[in-house]
């Protein structure tokens, strides 16, 4: 009995000093000021980069393929076209990076390419080069009145992107002339010079209209030879250069007329017609 009396005590203490300490955690946590929580705003989600589909780089890597193992020649074009285009001097590994074509990789391309009439290199950079290395208006200008028999406007069209708008420019202000080879319907342009205006009368004019031309340039010439003026042109020269390299025209061979012979085998015998003259051939023999 005495034993059951102190476990009973022991457990009256136990829940006192649990309801204690209840009460105590209940105050302590009443008394601390409610602190509220800093709203932190979600970071924005970057949108998932798409991934390099399989097909579209394969596609890419053909493409650059058949380029690498185009002729030297389709190579070149186009290396020298990116250097036109931009007028720009690139390195061997920044004209594979423009145009896929590695020069590095092709010693053909490569010595092609170095010796190539319209490209310069200057030992590490490949550059456009012009038959005229022209800059502006004013020193187009100044070439054209170095060649008083005129410049062929063929040769210029490269100098510079904007050569051809300056000549027209020159043209209108009346510092130069461009007219067309009666010959090769080429435009040639000649200096005007503006130190020497010539004035012509309308009559002259007309009556210079009214001449009809032959039209073949080589009876233009005789006819300039024979009053005192040299021609600017020889027909008869570029003609010949042009027979020897095989430009001009070729007659077409004339067919060869078969005939009937004693050989010939005879399967439309049904036609006696076509065998007359034949048979006219054994009686006069």
């Amino acid at each position: 009995m005495a034993l059951q009396e102190s476990l009973a005590k022991f457990k009256k203490q136990q829940e006192k000093c649990q309801s204690t300490l209840t009460s105590i955690a209940a105050k302590a946590g009443s008394s601390k000021p409610t602190v509220p929580q800093k709203f932190t705003p979600a970071a924005p989600t970057k949108p998932p980069t798409p991934a390099v589909k399989f097909s579209n780089d394969t596609e890419r890597l053909q493409h650059i393929n058949s380029i690498r193992k185009a002729p030297v020649g389709a190579q070149i074009k186009r290396v020298i076209d990116l250097l036109l285009e931009t007028r720009q001097a690139f390195t061997p590994e920044q004209i594979n990076e423009a145009c896929y074509v590695d020069t590095n990789a092709n010693k053909a391309v490569f010595d092609s390419l170095r010796n190539n009439p319209k490209v310069s290199y200057d030992g590490k950079r490949f550059a456009y080069k012009s038959k005229h290395d022209l800059k502006d208006r004013s020193q187009l200008l100044v070439l054209v009145r170095k060649f008083p028999e005129g410049i062929a406007v063929i040769d210029l069209k490269d100098s510079y992107p904007s050569v051809m708008e300056d000549l027209q420019a020159l043209k209108a202000a009346g510092q130069v002339w461009l007219l067309s080879n009666f010959d090769s319907q080429e435009d040639i342009a000649y200096p005007n010079d503006p130190r020497v205006p010539i004035k012509v009368d309308d009559d002259l004019k007309q009556f210079f209209r009214t001449i009809e031309l032959p039209r073949d340039m080589l009876d233009i010439e005789k006819d300039l030879q024979k009053n005192g003026m040299k021609p600017a042109t020889n027909t008869a020269k570029r003609r010949a250069m042009a027979q020897v390299h095989g430009i001009a025209s070729k007659s077409k061979p004339k067919k060869k007329k078969h005939e009937i012979s004693k050989r010939t085998k005879l399967t439309n015998a049904h036609l006696p017609e076509l065998f007359q003259s034949l048979k006219d051939g054994d009686s006069s023999k």
